[in-house]
């Protein structure tokens, strides 16, 4: 099935330049349909009141963590099979353990280009 280059993405980080950096990246990968979050409970209202083909979400964020946005998101039963790729800048093995147990979908460790987005989100949504 051809993944939807029109579906919503709800990309989140509380750093203003990584939301604008994602978001480029993506339009160079063909999709348009983005919108921003700049922490995890801001992102859990938006995710309550639209649907997303994708969410991709910092780990560390006041007040509320990307990792905790996850597990939220895995508890409710309308939003639990949204796909999820976590990013952050710690590598650290007990952190990509505990997003898998979770039930993060892929793991992306900053710095990132193009390539490496979209070789994360194929294996999530499918080739594009």
């Amino acid at each position: 099935m051809a993944v939807d280059m029109n579906m919503p993405i709800l990309i989140i980080d509380d750093y203003k330049t990584m939301l604008r950096i994602i978001r480029n990246l993506l339009k160079q990968l063909g999709f348009d349909n983005v919108d921003e979050a700049a922490d995890g409970s801001a992102a859990l209202t938006k995710m309550r009141g639209r649907s997303y083909g994708l969410v991709i979400s910092d780990w560390n964020m006041e007040p509320m963590t990307g990792f905790e946005l996850l597990k939220e998101v895995r508890a409710d039963e309308t939003l639990k099979a949204t796909p999820f790729i976590m990013i952050t800048a710690e590598s650290k093995t007990e952190n990509v353990i505990a997003a898998k147990k979770a039930g993060v979908n892929n793991y992306i460790v900053k710095p990132f280009n193009a390539a490496t987005l979209k070789t994360k989100m194929a294996s999530v949504i499918g080739d594009f």
